[in-house]
């Protein structure tokens, strides 16, 4: 039942199913678009409500979930919503809210959500992947996904062969992703990076020699990787994801949580201002940020969780800036957004229509000043 509310939604949104899809149909004419490069930010279990109102006063003060409120209250704390956003979040509420597009603020009646059904990790970054929420991909187990997904669709066109790279903490993404299948380059949990360059010697040594709190490589040298990765290799499509904001709110420690937020922010402005400062992706570059699903807000103690138990945890947000994409800043219209329409609208920002033997959303227009 769930999987026919799922189609029928998909049907609603003006989807197409198509049962195969070819190269020579991949490229689009869609005109003066000056998009050559794409970089992607997965964030996993990052909360909208932090995004667009800064820390939360009900969670800094109870000692249940912040053990030091008096340090968060210095750094990150004001009365007045749009200063505390800034403070937690510099570079999007500055530079990002400035030439880019925000949405997802549901105080303001702007709406983003997950379609699949289950509001966790494994469903949630392949509704981002494929396009669409399939409800037979329903646990983080780790199975090898059937559905082509949009990275595998860029790097096999012959433009971007071999220059996607995908840099994330948890190794769930071979699956989601089909490493075996897809050929993607994908550096993920523990696994080395393959590659002789005295960088990576040592960021594997790191790496082996790091602590392991939640069992898989610090987020921070996965975006020491990916930075590295793209610095000395050039990828026309790099993705990163980062999970330990998921990690610590698991934990219940908002603190770690609101001081991982902030810093893993600066490690996105580093790589933008990185991307800035080289002239193949100078101007030429588009900036996406999503989650893979939200987590509970209506009763507090719930911030800690998601999934199906909790409905707004289906409740993300998505963030974007380029050369293409019109300075709307924090979109405030009524609308509702889905998770699986960022597979299409990655593809059409590199000139491709993102087609596969499944249901593919419709890409989001307003991103690219339709």
């Amino acid at each position: 039942m769930q999987y026919l509310r799922t189609i029928l939604l998909l049907a609603g949104l003006g989807i197409c199913l198509c049962s195969s899809y070819a190269q020579t149909n991949a490229q689009t004419s869609a005109p003066m678009r000056k998009t050559e490069n794409i970089l992607m930010i997965g964030w996993d279990g990052v909360r909208w409500q932090e995004i667009f109102t800064g820390v939360d006063s009900s969670l800094m003060n109870d000692p249940a979930f912040t053990k030091r409120a008096s340090g968060m209250k210095s750094l990150y704390w004001d009365n007045d919503a749009t200063i505390r956003r800034k403070k937690l979040f510099p570079f999007f509420w500055s530079i990002l809210a400035e030439k880019g597009q925000l949405y997802g603020n549901r105080n303001i009646g702007n709406k983003v959500d997950v379609s699949n059904p289950y509001n966790i990790t494994g469903p949630g970054f392949t509704e981002t992947f494929v396009g669409f929420g399939d409800s037979a991909v329903n646990s983080n187990n780790k199975v090898l996904n059937k559905n082509t997904n949009v990275l595998e669709f860029i790097n096999n066109q012959k433009a971007y062969k071999g220059q996607v790279a995908v840099f994330a903490m948890s190794n769930l993404f071979d699956y989601i992703l089909n490493k075996g299948r897809s050929g993607l380059m994908i550096s993920c949990d523990t696994g080395q990076v393959d590659r002789p360059d005295k960088e990576f010697q040592l960021l594997n040594e790191m790496q082996q020699l790091a602590p392991k709190p939640f069992g898989e490589r610090p987020d921070l040298l996965t975006y020491f990787q990916a930075k590295e990765y793209l610095k000395l290799y050039r990828p026309r499509l790099l993705y990163l994801e980062m999970g330990e904001t998921d990690d610590y709110a698991h934990i219940g420690s908002y603190d770690f949580y609101i001081s991982t937020l902030h810093s893993q922010e600066a490690m996105i402005a580093s790589l933008w201002n990185t991307i800035q400062s080289i002239p193949q992706y100078k101007d030429k570059t588009t900036l996406l940020i999503a989650c893979d699903h939200g987590r509970g807000a209506k009763i507090k103690n719930t911030w800690t969780g998601h999934g199906p138990q909790i409905p707004d945890s289906k409740n993300i947000f998505i963030l974007a800036m380029g050369p293409d994409t019109p300075a709307l800043g924090e979109v405030g219209t009524d609308t509702q957004l889905w998770q699986g329409q960022i597979a299409a609208t990655i593809a059409r920002f590199l000139g491709l229509n993102y087609t596969a033997e499944h249901p593919v959303m419709p890409l989001i227009p307003t991103m690219m000043g339709f």
